[in-house]
């Protein structure tokens, strides 16, 4: 219980700090409640598990990560795009409500977007408003902009390989041995991918809280406290054990239906393409990746029956999703440093 301790000295002599830790975590929330379909949608759809079952499978693996992966991604987000010299509480807290607003909306509108990149490009928006370029660390975010397009590639390709793969060696046995093998395969990848899915995103959080503790002079290392750790993956968890059902249903049958082999290769190659961007510390959108493996293990089985459709519609959210958080984050910083001095 020692983690409990300094949060209760934090309450008493830094409210504002305090609150706005408390704002970092409800994103976290919100991204394990955004980001929950991403691991759960196809193992549901195959009905390997039941929705209850799945959200607490997605959950318990989203914190085993805590034992697992290290602090990489959220020494990036924490000191590594912004030079942290120029941040402000006021920055950070604009940063967290905008990530949470593009949450909401876009799971209430059932669009799989990316709360990593909504994330970035608030922060990127609110740090614009102040210091314009000088405070921004061009050769994180250049890398960070290349994965971008290569996590869900990789996730992509690596997902077609594993279908006709599978497919390949799966012709010589019976297809109730197949499907039987497959259900259990489905369990492990979907595990693997929740580690993934806790490792990068609940990372972010703690880099944002870091970046609150570094503005306020509170600490002097961009390595997460060990209360900062736990209450981040503490949250994304719980997020995740909500389910978020409507995008559950987008991820998990409208862009195309899937069989438990399926699920099994679109899951496994995104849980490998969010280990290597976390082995490299750099914040990847765990969408992108689940998106991008199963439009094209859909296409490997039969191209006509991808909903292109949807596809589009949510690549195109992707693409509007840092440009548009950054240019509001932009002004919701310029209106509040009017009225806050922080």
């Amino acid at each position: 219980m020692d983690f409990i301790v300094p949060v209760i000295d934090a309450v008493i002599a830094y409210p504002f700090i305090t609150f706005i830790i408390l704002v970092a975590l409800a994103f976290d929330f919100t991204n394990g409640m955004h980001d929950s379909a991403n691991s759960i949608a196809t193992v549901v759809s195959t009905r390997v598990l039941s929705p209850r079952n799945a959200v607490i499978w997605a959950a318990f693996f989203n914190f085993l990560a805590i034992f697992i992966v290290g602090t990489a991604v959220a020494k990036t987000i924490g000191k590594g795009m912004i030079d942290i010299s120029f941040v402000t509480p006021l920055v950070i807290f604009c940063w967290l409500l905008g990530a949470i607003s593009w949450n909401l909306i876009t799971w209430w509108f059932w669009l799989p977007t990316s709360s990593s990149h909504a994330l970035l490009g608030w922060y990127l928006g609110a740090a614009l408003s102040s210091w314009w370029v000088h405070a921004v660390i061009l050769s994180w975010w250049t890398k960070t902009i290349v994965f971008i397009f290569l996590a869900p590639f990789i996730g992509a390709v690596l997902g077609f390989l594993l279908f006709i793969l599978s497919n390949w060696i799966a012709k010589n046995f019976q297809l109730s041995v197949v499907n039987r093998a497959s259900r259990w395969l489905q369990l492990l990848s979907s595990a693997l991918y929740s580690i993934g899915h806790g490792a990068n995103d609940a990372q972010k959080t703690m880099g944002i809280i870091v970046s609150l503790l570094l503005s306020a002079h509170l600490t002097k290392s961009p390595e997460p406290p060990m209360w900062v750790i736990i209450w981040a993956y503490l949250a994304i968890s719980a997020g995740t054990l909500t389910g978020g059902w409507k995008i559950v249903k987008t991820m998990g049958s409208k862009i195309v239906k899937l069989r438990p082999i399926d699920g099994f290769c679109a899951e496994t190659a995104s849980a490998v393409s969010l280990f290597v961007a976390s082995s490299l510390w750099v914040p990847v959108s765990t969408t992108h990746t689940i998106t991008g493996a199963i439009s094209w293990v859909g296409s490997a089985k039969n191209a006509r029956a991808v909903n292109w459709g949807i596809t589009f519609r949510i690549v195109w959210a992707w693409i509007l999703t840092i440009p548009s958080a950054c240019f509001i984050a932009y002004g919701l910083h310029v209106i509040l440093s009017m009225y806050i001095g922080v």
